[in-house]
């Protein structure tokens, strides 16, 4: 089983909100996840950011591997592999 750190799709049209989640590279998008680590609003001004940093941390540890956009997101907020 392969896990990701990728962001689940939430809200209406043209108002979306996400969040970061451990989940099976197999499931959905915005299918079943493992954990929930964080949350990111970029309809707010300033952006909504908030990211559990010690989850983060141990799900890398473990081996998991951050898709493009929440690895830009972890490297706003200081998180390193």
């Amino acid at each position: 089983m392969s896990v990701v750190i990728r962001l689940k799709r939430l809200g209406t049209t043209k108002r979306p909100h996400h969040r970061i989640v451990v989940c099976d590279s197999r499931m959905p998008r915005d299918g079943r996840a493992i954990e929930i680590i964080g949350y990111y609003n970029p309809t707010k001004d300033p952006h909504l950011l908030e990211i559990d940093k010690e989850k983060a941390i141990y799900w890398l540890g473990k081996g998991a591997k951050p898709s493009k956009a929440v690895g830009a997101l972890f490297k706003k907020k200081g998180i390193k592999k």
